[in-house]
């Protein structure tokens, strides 16, 4: 086993997911990404030293032969960065169109299904047993965004997704926390300095920080001993308007 042991980024080839990649590499973990650009997802691993693994985590069978593949190539996996996801176009409730709605359920919380139940097998059947998936929620988690309801009913789906994996976690010494991130700087949420709209109906530019700051809160989750877990962190930039929000 190398240093820090063997991860799993999903989403790994851009924003968060491409520098927590980076910030465990350089911790000591031998690091897989996956992404669904074969060529992106290549170009990214030969540059950083990381396995590449294409991977659509909204198709089952095709998280399945991700973790066939990283089975073959790690023999055990004791980390699990869950974060692929993605937004969706603001659009008031009753006109979010249903093919939307799917997609956003299909990624965001399907998806993180199909990752961490293949997670939470391979770790249940190796030896020593056990791992840790970190799940990545958001702010939304907790709070709604105006015209963000596909997104954010996603996002606290993740929160129950996570208690369940805690609790029946516990038997295979498999652990389970979740990181809720708000206005990272990444170029997911660039257009916030433009302006986002808030729940008053105004347009305002909203803070961000730098994203090297989630690195470290993933790197501090994932080198705690199994015995010992972070359920839930926040991380957010100070003047968001988070707290008071509404």
């Amino acid at each position: 086993m190398t240093p820090g042991g063997y991860a799993l980024v999903t989403g790994g080839t851009s924003g968060i997911g491409l520098a927590t990649a980076r910030g465990l590499s350089q911790s000591g973990w031998q690091v897989a990404i996956c992404g669904r650009r074969r060529e992106l997802v290549e170009q990214l691993s030969d540059a950083h030293g990381f396995v590449g693994l294409t991977c659509d985590v909204a198709d089952a069978d095709s998280v399945a032969r991700m973790f066939a593949g990283l089975k073959e190539k790690f023999g055990r996996l004791d980390l699990v960065f869950n974060n692929a996801g993605r937004f969706a176009p603001a659009r008031p409730f009753g006109d979010i169109e249903i093919e939307v709605w799917r997609e956003m359920v299909d990624t965001n919380l399907n998806g993180a299904f199909y990752v961490a139940r293949e997670a939470f097998r391979m770790m249940r059947e190796q030896q020593p047993q056990g791992g840790r998936i970190i799940n990545n929620g958001s702010i939304s988690a907790y709070v709604p965004r105006p015209q963000a309801a596909s997104y954010t009913t996603t996002k606290h789906a993740i929160t129950g997704l996570t208690k369940a994996i805690s609790l029946d976690g516990r038997a295979y010494n498999i652990a389970c926390g979740q990181i809720d991130i708000g206005n990272a700087a990444t170029d997911m949420t660039s257009h916030m300095n433009a302006g986002s709209l808030q729940a008053n109906g105004t347009v305002a530019p909203e803070p961000t920080f730098d994203v090297a700051h989630v690195v470290e809160a993933v790197r501090y989750m994932a080198g705690l001993p199994l015995s010992a877990n972070v359920q839930f962190m926040t991380v957010m930039a100070t003047a968001m308007p988070y707290i008071g929000r509404g």
